[in-house]
């Protein structure tokens, strides 16, 4: 099995942090294909950056594609990019988010997200209501921690998140964490055993979820929104991406 995993921003190491997860809970006969854009912002934080990786994610989703890929993982926390690559590519497409939702939502009636910045807090409650979860979620929480101070073992970072888990534990009756980035693919087991309760890497989930699919000879419904998009012209520098 060849499983693309696909980091929406152009920053080497965090691809390489999530290569590294991926393959850790990857079957053995699964292939990880991890790769990033030449193009887009060097982290994802809010609205606005999420709108400048989109293409040069789709162009790495395309040539996964060509190149025999059975599926993709988008390893960005808010699923930048989800609706598009879907209907795009020919392999299914998990993101990190929603995976990381279901699986919380399986182990646990309430669980609590711990993001990087507030910035992301609205975009993550948008998509639990977009995929029917928000009710299952207890809180949104941030540690005000920036993306990229996660590509090293920071201790201050990691204190930050630990509050916010212990917080959620308290004021929010949360059963279960899901880490809402995915820099925080290496934390998951160490914040587990610090807190004494589920926490769940979205890395981690999409991978077991799409390699589940592949197994499946399940692929993306192309009835409703997920069709091909239709052929017309796409001028300027997304020619390229012309359908």
């Amino acid at each position: 099995m060849r499983l693309h995993v696909v980091n929406p921003n152009t920053t080497a190491a965090m691809t390489a942090k999530v290569a590294a997860a991926a393959r850790a809970i990857a079957l053995p006969d699964t292939v990880i294909d991890a790769r990033q854009p030449t193009m887009g912002p060097v982290s994802i934080e809010g609205f606005y950056d999420e709108a400048f990786a989109v293409p040069g994610m789709l162009g790495c989703i395309r040539d996964a594609d060509r190149d025999g890929a059975d599926a993709h993982v988008i390893a960005c926390f808010d699923d930048t990019g989800l609706d598009a690559a879907r209907a795009a590519a020919k392999a299914p497409v998990i993101g990190i988010g929603e995976a990381g939702f279901h699986v919380a939502s399986l182990i646990a009636a309430r669980f609590a997200v711990v993001t990087t910045l507030s910035v992301s807090i609205v975009p993550i409650e948008h998509n639990l209501r977009k995929y029917g979860l928000a009710e299952r979620c207890a809180r949104v929480r941030a540690a005000e921690v920036p993306v990229l101070a996660l590509e090293e073992r920071n201790a201050d970072a990691l204190a930050k998140i630990s509050t916010e888990i212990t917080a959620a534990i308290r004021d929010d009756r949360a059963e279960a964490i899901v880490l809402g980035c995915a820099g925080m693919a290496d934390l998951a087991a160490e914040l587990s055993a610090t807190h004494s309760l589920p926490v769940v890497d979205g890395v981690a989930a999409a991978v077991t979820l799409a390699e589940g699919l592949v197994r499946l000879a399940l692929t993306t419904s192309r009835r409703g929104p997920y069709a091909a998009p239709r052929s017309k012209t796409y001028s300027g520098p997304f020619a390229p991406f012309q359908p």
